[in-house]
């Protein structure tokens, strides 16, 4: 029997009286002719199948045939012209919609793309806000200590943070146009943002006709009066004026004025380590170029520095220079005639690199000097070898095992890097949080608090003596990472925790 008809009889066999209904009776669905049988799909109803015979009769099959019309109940039948019966069957969908689980599968991964996609977006949008909300928070210090301060502030530090302030709103403003879902973050990173724009022009609007300068000259020539009524009254004649920039017409050290902010170095932030000042030149002694050497973020590797021919080019980060280096260590940089001189790095040599070319010129070992974190300074790292330059040239400041541990001072050829004379110190070297020199004499600071630092020793190497002092030095972070000493200006340039700041050497009027 063909397969056709034993399909053709079991579909007779379960429609039943419902298909006996449709023609007269007949022979059993065994015996029936087949003439034509047809199976479609019918969209979002199942299958439908159609037959022909020429005649048919069902008959009653029990239970099975009443569980059958339940199954089956949607079907019709009729006879064409010539008496052949056709019977049309809706039956339910069994077959698996294999095309509609592959449409599921293929709409499940574009959706999934588009989540990555968007997903990387705010990604990189979190870090760009945590960036400039730490830009906003140093822009915000800065400016309640202008508010709070009573140093005068020219029209370029005005300039110099409404430049900062303008590349934050230019940002915030993109990512509130490509930012999706929930921007309560962004919109009060804006509304920060206007509020310090409206105060900074405050500010600059108060300081107009520069009062705050005009009060501090004030207050200058007040002290000068009651200088010299007291000198009047007591017969005894005024002090000699400062002494000429370069010189050493004085009596050492005696105070030091308040920090005066210039920057964060250009690296940012995170960039605690390192160092800046002025080239110093006997030849030239007020045309030295400023330089920046911030330390990596490991806070010893000397990587890159920048060098800048004015104070205003530095304040507005415009023709700056940067070269890159790859064997600085540690943030005991100095500059002398246009030279660079570095702790090589991991070793006890000192380097000399051309400012001009950015070449290594000299190289030279300092005999015996401990190297590596041996006896760095007090919260800074990698600083054994401390270079140093003042009215008299080139030093370096150092340990070494012989001195258990003491400052060790020597004089340097600058050209040669050869040692030409060496001091021995009291002054254990990792009690220090920094040192400089000034005239011959070698000054060191140490930490008294977060805020404050004291230059608490002096050795002079041109009398041999040492002694305490008691300078009180204010600072703006914790740590002071690098102190640099310019003789014509008379000035200290201070690395601390990133920023940079100048402070004001005052000195005695009898030369010690």
């Amino acid at each position: 029997m063909k397969p056709g008809l034993l399909f053709l009889e079991a579909l007779l066999f379960l429609l039943g009286p419902a298909a006996g209904d449709l023609g007269t009776p007949g022979p059993s669905p065994s015996s029936l002719p087949l003439t034509d049988f047809t199976s479609n799909v019918v969209s979002g109803s199942g299958s439908s199948s159609s037959f022909g015979a020429s005649s048919f009769r069902g008959s009653s099959r029990g239970s099975s045939s009443s569980s059958s019309r339940g199954q089956f109940s949607n079907f019709t039948g009729s006879k064409d012209d010539r008496g052949t019966c056709l019977c049309s069957v809706a039956l339910p969908d069994t077959t698996f919609p294999v095309e509609r689980m592959e449409h599921l599968e293929i709409t499940a991964h574009i959706l999934s793309q588009k989540f990555e996609k968007e997903l990387s977006k705010v990604k990189e949008y979190v870090q760009l806000i945590s960036v400039y909300e730490k830009r906003l928070s140093n822009l915000t210090v800065r400016v309640e200590i202008m508010e709070k301060d009573s140093i005068s502030y020219t029209e370029l530090d005005f300039e110099l943070i409404k430049i900062e302030v303008k590349e934050m709103e230019k940002l915030i403003i993109r990512l509130k146009d490509t930012f999706v879902g929930s921007s309560v973050i962004v919109d009060q990173l804006e509304v920060e943002i206007r509020n310090m724009t409206l105060l900074v022009e405050k500010l600059e609007t108060l300081d107009k006709n520069n009062v705050l300068s005009i009060r501090r000259e004030i207050a200058v020539l007040k002290n000068k009066l009651k200088e010299c009524e007291a000198s009047k009254g007591e017969n005894i004649p005024v002090g000699p004026p400062p002494p000429a920039p370069g010189t050493c017409a004085h009596g050492g050290v005696v105070n030091i004025s308040r920090p005066v902010i210039v920057q964060l170095n250009w690296r940012g932030f995170a960039y605690k380590y390192g160092a800046w000042g002025r080239d110093y030149s006997p030849q030239n002694p007020d045309k030295g170029l400023y330089w920046v050497a911030p330390l990596n973020t490991d806070g010893r590797y000397l990587e890159y520095y920048r060098l800048y021919n004015t104070l205003d080019d530095l304040l507005l980060y415009v023709n700056a220079r940067e070269y890159r280096i790859q064997y600085g260590q540690g943030s005991g940089t100095a500059v002398y005639k246009n030279n660079m001189y570095i702790n090589w790095y991991s070793t006890r040599n000192i380097a000399k690199v051309n400012l001009t070319t950015n070449t290594v010129a000299v190289t030279q070992t300092l005999p015996n000097a401990a190297y590596n974190n041996r006896f760095s300074y007090a919260n800074v790292a990698w600083q054994d070898i401390d270079l140093a330059v003042d009215e008299n040239g080139l030093w370096v400041i150092y340990s070494t095992e012989a001195s258990t541990g003491n400052i060790v001072i020597s004089k340097l050829n600058d050209t040669t890097l050869v040692v030409l004379e060496t001091w021995q110190t009291k002054q254990y070297k990792p009690s220090v949080s920094n040192a400089f020199m000034v005239c011959g004499v070698l000054y060191a600071t140490r930490t008294l608090n977060t805020r404050t630092e004291e230059i608490f020793y002096y050795y002079d190497t041109n009398t041999g003596r040492e002694g305490n002092l008691h300078i009180v030095m204010q600072k703006m972070q914790e740590n002071v990472q690098s102190i640099n000493y310019h003789p014509f200006e008379q000035k200290l340039f201070v690395y601390n925790d990133g920023y940079l700041l100048n402070y004001d050497l005052i000195f005695g009027q009898e030369p010690r």
